[in-house]
């Protein structure tokens, strides 16, 4: 399903990605594409792609930010971006690079990780399978920032709940219930 989908929604796409490379160049300077390190299946430390929806900034922060509702670092085209989970598309070439799955746990940022891996017990169960573009806990609300202990905790839960109970047509039932949250644009920012 993943090499499969992922390739053809890669080609279906590719015009709707190189549109918005263009719209990131003309609305603000720096890169088009975001990279970052992420822990995806069994702890494997991989980059994550993104379309850059923030300003850029010379110097990489030693900590990373979460982006919050009316984030003065997202730009103009990145609001939009974000609002429709658009900024993910370039997940696409992980997943046919085999570092992400279409559906799976979200992979969080390396700091995110070890800082929440030494709060919440069993956080790594959510590594016994791949990442994903999108998963159990986005579709049911626990998308974007993440506020308290008690916010991970939450998706933490629904996390090791999908991996725990993985099926076919529990992957088609979220990336279903996917593409109606990334038209109405819920929960993100």
């Amino acid at each position: 399903l993943d090499y499969g989908l992922g390739f053809v929604l890669t080609i279906l796409l590719l015009p709707v990605m190189l549109l918005i490379a263009i719209a990131i160049k003309l609305d603000s300077r720096g890169p088009v594409l975001f990279r970052q390190e992420r822990f995806g299946f069994v702890n494997r430390v991989f980059p994550i792609y993104k379309f850059r929806t923030m300003r850029h900034e010379a110097t990489c922060a030693k900590e990373t930010v979460q982006a919050t509702r009316n984030d003065p670092r997202v730009t103009r085209v990145g609001r939009i971006l974000r609002r429709t989970s658009l900024d993910e598309l370039p997940q696409l070439f992980n997943v046919l690079n085999g570092t992400m799955s279409l559906v799976g746990p979200r992979p969080h940022a390396v700091d995110h990780n070890e800082a929440y891996s030494q709060m919440i017990r069993g956080y790594f169960a959510r590594h016994r399978v791949k990442p994903g573009m999108t998963g159990w806990a986005q579709v049911n609300g626990l998308r974007g920032e993440t506020k308290s202990v008690a916010d991970m905790e939450a998706r933490v839960t629904l996390d090791i709940h999908y991996a725990e109970n993985w099926s076919l047509l529990f992957d088609l039932k979220i990336l279903a219930m996917t593409a109606v949250i990334c038209l109405t644009g819920g929960n993100a920012y």
